[in-house]
Order: C-alpha cells, then structure tokens, then sequence
C-alpha cells in the first residue's frame, strides 16, 4: 500500500526490523557520517542481519562518472555540487526500488550539512531509518591512515568533523561509535530503532 505525502508516493510503514530468523516488511535504513567513519562496514553488517537485503553504496554514483567528475572540495564548484546532488537522488531512487520489491535496503554514504534534510526529502519510503555514525575525530584520523584508499585529499578530518557537527540537523540516531566494535554498533542500532525512524 501507498500513500501521498509531500509530491512523492509514500511507500506504507512496515513492522520493526526483525532478524533473519522471522518475517521482514522491507525498509529503507541510511547510514551515512563523515568518511571513514565506519560507515560501509557497519552498513554492510547491518545489511546481513536481514534474510533478504541489500547494502547500496552511494559513493558508486559517484565513480560511474569517468569523465567529467568534479569533486567535493572546502569551496565546490556549481558542478561538483549538481553531480552531488544528483548522485544522492539516484542512491534515493535506486534504494526506494530495491524497498518496493521486497529488500531492506542500507543505503550508505556521506551526506552531511543541510544536504541531509534534502537526501530524505528524496526518498519515497517511509518510515526512513536514519543512522549518524559520528566517532571522534581521532577515532576517524586513525581509521583515515589505515585505509587502502585516500578519502581526505582537499580537507582533513577536522576540517569535515566541524561542518558536520556544526551544520547536520540533528534527525535521526546519531551513535559516537568511537569504542564500540562493528557487531556493537549493529546491536545498538536495532536496539535503539525507535530512535532512528524518521515518519
């Protein structure tokens, strides 16, 4: 069933996250946070803790351009900012259909700023779980050097972390996950579900 709300179709609340061993009404669950914030490893565990899911990674929107790519900087372009937009509203199209037939979806990415309220905005499913993964900044620092792949090339985790904290609306669960292993994190986000969900 669905519904009207706001110029999109409204896909119908479900029941709360249950795990593999029972039935899942599908829903659509963001991960998103500053990078290396942990986000596509507890997007992906989360993802596997339903029987039938899907983990999106909204960054391969972002990589499918092979020419022309502008990208995110302290002072973006007019350009980089459009393929960001729309890189976000194809990962909110692409997850809103993996919903409707039939998958959880944990769509992953960075979307922090004001560029939230705009993500949600164009998602169709509702209710949308919203998680923050918002460790510290020497947490995400150490993460940042250990990786394979370089994310912080015109900005550092500082300069990210304060745009963060300071212009992100504050919807959704937001988990300082600073000390807490992946399955930690996982364990706490269906816990606290109530807290994610945004109507």
């Amino acid at each position: 069933m669905m519904s009207s709300l706001g110029g999109h179709d409204r896909i119908a609340p479900g029941h709360q996250w249950v795990r593999k061993t029972g039935h899942v009404q599908p829903e659509l669950i963001v991960v998103t946070g500053v990078m290396a914030a942990g986000k596509s490893t507890v997007a992906e565990a989360l993802a596997r803790r339903f029987s039938k899911s899907v983990h999106l990674r909204g960054d391969i929107f972002r990589r499918s351009i092979v020419a022309g790519r502008e990208e995110m900087s302290t002072a973006p372009s007019d350009e980089a900012l459009r393929q960001l937009r729309l890189r976000y509203q194809l990962a909110a199209t692409v997850a809103d259909e993996y919903v409707r037939a039939g998958f959880t979806t944990v769509v992953q990415d960075t979307i922090i700023g004001p560029m939230l309220d705009e993500f949600v905005a164009m998602t169709a499913t509702r209710p949308l779980s919203l998680v923050v993964l918002s460790p510290s900044v020497e947490v995400v620092a150490q993460r940042e050097a250990a990786r394979s792949k370089t994310g912080y090339t015109s900005f550092t985790p500082g300069d990210l972390d304060m745009v963060h904290q300071s212009t992100t609306p504050r919807i959704g669960l937001w988990i300082d996950s600073s000390d807490m292993t992946v399955d930690e994190t996982v364990d706490l986000i269906l816990r606290r579900q109530a807290e994610a969900r945004i109507s």
